[in-house]
C-alpha cells in the first residue's frame, strides 16, 4: 500500500492494484503476514511486485530470481513475461537460462565492458558454431560411432565419452541437420545405436566464447 500510494494509485483502487500485483507472484495468500517474517525468496517476490505496480513505462529488475526455488523462479519469470507486454524492463542477471528466457536483446558484461548486444539466438548463431551431438551406443561401439562421426565432420570433437555414451561438438560449417539425420537414422542400427540427439550451442557456451575473446584467453 505504501509504494502504491507512492505511485498516484488513487485510494479508491488501491485495494484491487495491491490484490493483483500480489497475485502475479502469488503473494496473495500472505497478504496480512509481515513483510520482515517473510523468507529470502518471498522477499524477492514480493520486490517484483512492487516494482510492477502502478503501471510503471520502465522497470530494473537486478537478479529477481536469485535464490529462488525452481517452482518461484518459472512463477516470477511468468509475471516478468507478462509485465513486458506494458512495460519496458532492463533485468541483469548471471544466469543464463534467465536471461534465454525473458530477455529479447542481451547486452554482454565482461570486465565492465559491452561487448555485445543482439537477441538471444543471435548470439547462439554467431557465436557458438557448432552442434552438439550425443550418441548413446553399446559398450565397446565407440570406435565405430566415432568413424561415422568424423566420416561426416573431420573437424568433430569428443567432449564427453563415458559408459557408451559419447558428446561431440561438430562445426556448423561441415554438415546440415538433414545430412546428420540421414546419416545417423541409415548407419545407427549397424552400430548398436541406443539413442542419439543433436541440438545448437548454448547460451552459455556462447558466452564463454566471447568471453575467451574478450580476455584474449
Amino acid at each position: 500500500m505504501f509504494y502504491a500510494r507512492l505511485k498516484n494509485i488513487q485510494p479508491a483502487e488501491l485495494d484491487d492494484v495491491i490484490r493483483q500485483a500480489l497475485n502475479a507472484v502469488q503473494l496473495l495468500p500472505h497478504i496480512d503476514q509481515l513483510s520482515g517474517t517473510f523468507s529470502g525468496g518471498m522477499k524477492r517476490r514480493l520486490s517484483v511486485a512492487i516494482s510492477l505496480i502502478g503501471s510503471p513505462l520502465v522497470v530494473y529488475l537486478d537478479e529477481p530470481s536469485t535464490g529462488l526455488d525452481p517452482a518461484s523462479r518459472r512463477m516470477l519469470w511468468a509475471a516478468v513475461k507478462e509485465a513486458k507486454t506494458r512495460c519496458s524492463i532492463l533485468l541483469t542477471t548471471h544466469s543464463m537460462e534467465e536471461a534465454e528466457a525473458l530477455c529479447d536483446r542481451l547486452g554482454l558484461f565482461i570486465d565492465g565492458g559491452l561487448h555485445c548486444f543482439a537477441p538471444p539466438k543471435a548470439l547462439t548463431e554467431r557465436y557458438g558454431g557448432t552442434y552438439v551431438l550425443t550418441i548413446a551406443a553399446e559398450v565397446g561401439m565407440q570406435d565405430g560411432v566415432r568413424d561415422l562421426v568424423y566420416s561426416m565432420a573431420p573437424s568433430a570433437r569428443i567432449s564427453h565419452d563415458v559408459s557408451g555414451t559419447q558428446i561431440f561438438e561438430i562445426p556448423t560449417k561441415e554438415v546440415s541437420l538433414a545430412q546428420v539425420f540421414g546419416t545417423m537414422l541409415k548407419s545407427g542400427d549397424g552400430l548398436g545405436i541406443r539413442d542419439w540427439g543433436i541440438a545448437n550451442t548454448t547460451l552459455e557456451e556462447a558466452f564463454i566464447q566471447i568471453a575467451k575473446g574478450a580476455i584474449g584467453t
